[in-house]
């Protein structure tokens, strides 16, 4: 049975993947932070347009868990959640500095950042590959201002190469390809925030009486 594989990561831009039998077969990537929402649904029949597939021939859906802002993490997984059911097919969460992480050598400690907004980063830190190829994690993911964690990172005498870097769907797609392998995908699909949303409803007016 042909394995084909949709990877969606919203956690940045908007990025969809189509992966068949482990090879890259088609790949979008918009870095509007702003259009998850508008872009997602397109993309995705775009990407299984250009591979020559349709819907009911996916056979599993991996999704980027981030880190990454509140509404851009939502709108990707709710799509992947829906169209998985939709399909019937198996979905995977994967971390998407993890995914980041993986197209690198990590022969040395690799601090991949991206941006977290309000003079933040999203952080983590790798060295090292499974036998699959899967990064290993050293610290994070975790949210902080640059300048703080440089200088936890000196105090605690650690070495480094910063990677700031961009999510690829398709990267996203052989990681979880990887773990597949390795026997450690998860199934467990939860947004990794690090932190409460911009938007939060308003306090209530207390009415006199």
């Amino acid at each position: 049975m042909t394995q084909v594989l949709l990877a969606i990561d919203t956690s940045a831009g908007t990025a969809v993947s189509v992966l068949v039998d482990g090879a890259v077969a088609s790949e979008i990537y918009d870095d509007n932070s702003m259009q998850h929402a508008e872009q997602i649904g397109a993309q995705i029949l775009k990407c299984l347009e250009t591979a020559n597939k349709i819907s009911s021939e996916v056979t599993a859906v991996a999704v980027g868990l981030g880190p990454g802002p509140f509404t851009g993490l939502r709108v990707g997984i709710a799509a992947a959640k829906m169209f998985a059911e939709g399909v019937s097919a198996p979905i995977f969460g994967i971390g998407s500095l993890d995914a980041i992480a993986f197209a690198q050598s990590l022969d040395q400690p690799t601090l991949v950042l991206t941006d977290a907004r309000r003079s933040e980063v999203f952080f983590g830190l790798f060295q090292g590959k499974t036998k699959n190829g899967i990064p290993k994690v050293i610290l994070g993911p975790g949210v902080k201002k640059l300048a703080d964690l440089e200088a936890d990172l000196l105090a605690a005498g650690q070495s480094y190469e910063i990677l700031n870097g961009q999510v690829s769907a398709s990267k996203l797609g052989l990681l979880a390809l990887a773990q597949l392998a390795e026997g450690t995908a998860s199934s467990a699909v939860a947004a990794n925030y690090l932190r409460a949303p911009d938007a939060v409803p308003a306090k209530g007016k207390k009415v006199s009486g």
